[in-house]
């Protein structure tokens, strides 16, 4: 029977790999459930999942109040096109705004979609209210950002795996240092109209800024008339602790970008937001999507932001962030260089004798867990948000007996 079933997922990674184009390499599970924290492989064997689909799945997988509200938006109209109104639109970005402070939004499709609306969004506020000269304007970018995979984003990356031959890169990006407020001051111009960034960089390795960096870069901004975007797609909707990392720095950054998570692990939903007079500039016309703001995906976001709200996932986030990150620490330093993060979006790196990460990811595949190594010596965790303490401590034992038996010499 083992052997049955051993074919069997076999057999599905080899009909992936045959008809999928080769731009990912999956860990070798093929998933075929979920509820809550776990999923579960063809085979029946369960998991806990610290990935969360890179933090899309915050409120856990299938939450039954999300659910509902995409079973009864099925049943009624799911796509009328912006040619339209339809009536949830108005409603869910109200929620959105609300939610984290924001007077308008642009809704889309995509993290990625995202960032462009709010590419375009700066530039054309720069040309119409800053009067940069025309095609001039230029937006600061960080080191080791990610913020997505189109051909404009990749131009500013400094990953060679994501921008390597899909040149040439489109002009108007400066690269800075993450967390150097001074390089941030001496990388502005007459022409510069945004500061791109992410409080918390995510596919880099979770890496966290200086204290207090976000608050410092604000106040450079509104120093020189500049605005300050801020790509939460991935640390936001209570991840690291707060509805949004910004509100730590007790800021409020001029644009903000969200996703991931606004999907509450139903579909795919993004939003760029910021002030009337900053997102005004998206004159009727110059900017849209057919899937953008559909009924299907109003009802899906509304009832994402309700589950963080009513779930209270923001202190849960915290509470429990700090506990998981505490356990990590004492994992032995002979093998991990460096544990850090906030909330429950975390990261332990590992040292050049302990070798690469992927290894350790496998073994803890093995023993139910599924994680994901990123820039080949570190592994990020980032479970759904409803995890509890005794969970956390069922996936630090299966982390911690991972580590002693894969690492050399330990």
């Amino acid at each position: 029977m083992a052997q049955l079933n051993e074919s069997k997922t076999q057999e599905f990674i080899k009909l992936e790999n045959t008809w999928a184009s080769p731009n990912y390499t999956p860990i070798p599970v093929v998933l075929s459930k979920g509820e809550g924290i776990y999923v579960w492989d063809v085979d029946g064997k369960k998991y806990i999942d610290c990935l969360s689909a890179y933090s899309a799945v915050n409120q856990g997988h299938l939450h039954p109040n999300i659910i509902k509200a995409a079973e009864n938006q099925l049943n009624r109209i799911t796509l009328t096109s912006r040619a339209f109104y339809n009536d949830k639109l108005g409603g869910f970005l109200q929620k959105l705004c609300e939610y984290s402070g924001y007077e308008m939004a642009c809704p889309m499709n995509t993290g990625a979609e995202a960032v462009e609306t709010g590419i375009k969004v700066a530039r054309r506020w720069g040309y119409w209210k800053k009067k940069v000269p025309k095609d001039k304007a230029e937006i600061i970018v960080c080191e080791n950002n990610f913020h997505g995979r189109t051909t404009t984003i990749v131009g500013f990356s400094s990953d060679p795996d994501t921008y390597g031959d899909f040149g040439p890169a489109t002009p108007g990006f400066v690269k800075i240092p993450f967390g150097d407020v001074d390089a941030l001051k001496a990388a502005i111009t007459p022409n510069t109209v945004a500061f791109l960034v992410e409080p918390i960089q995510g596919e880099a390795g979770v890496i966290t800024p200086p204290q207090g960096y976000l608050k410092n870069v604000y106040e450079v901004c509104q120093e020189n008339n500049i605005l300050l975007i801020a790509d939460e797609i991935q640390t936001g909707f209570c991840r690291t602790g707060k509805p949004f990392c910004f509100m730590y720095d007790d800021v409020q950054p001029d644009i903000l970008l969200v996703g991931k998570a606004l999907g509450g692990g139903i579909m795919p939903i993004s939003a760029t937001l910021g002030s009337k007079e900053v997102m005004s500039v998206l004159s009727s016309g110059s900017h849209g999507s057919t899937f953008g703001g559909n009924p299907l995906a109003c009802a899906v976001g509304s009832a994402a932001i309700d589950v963080l709200v009513e779930e209270n996932l923001a202190q849960k986030s915290q509470e429990n962030g700090k506990y998981f990150l505490d356990k990590l620490k004492t994992l032995p330093s002979q093998v991990v260089k460096e544990v850090r993060g906030r909330g429950l979006l975390l990261a332990i790196e590992f040292t050049s004798a302990a070798g690469k990460a992927k290894p350790y990811v496998l073994a803890m595949k093995e023993r139910g867990l599924l994680a994901k190594q990123t820039h080949e010596t570190t592994i990020r965790f980032a479970p759904p948000l409803i995890i509890s303490k005794d969970e956390i401590d069922t996936a630090f034992n299966i982390i911690q007996d991972s580590i002693k038996m894969t690492a050399p010499n330990l």
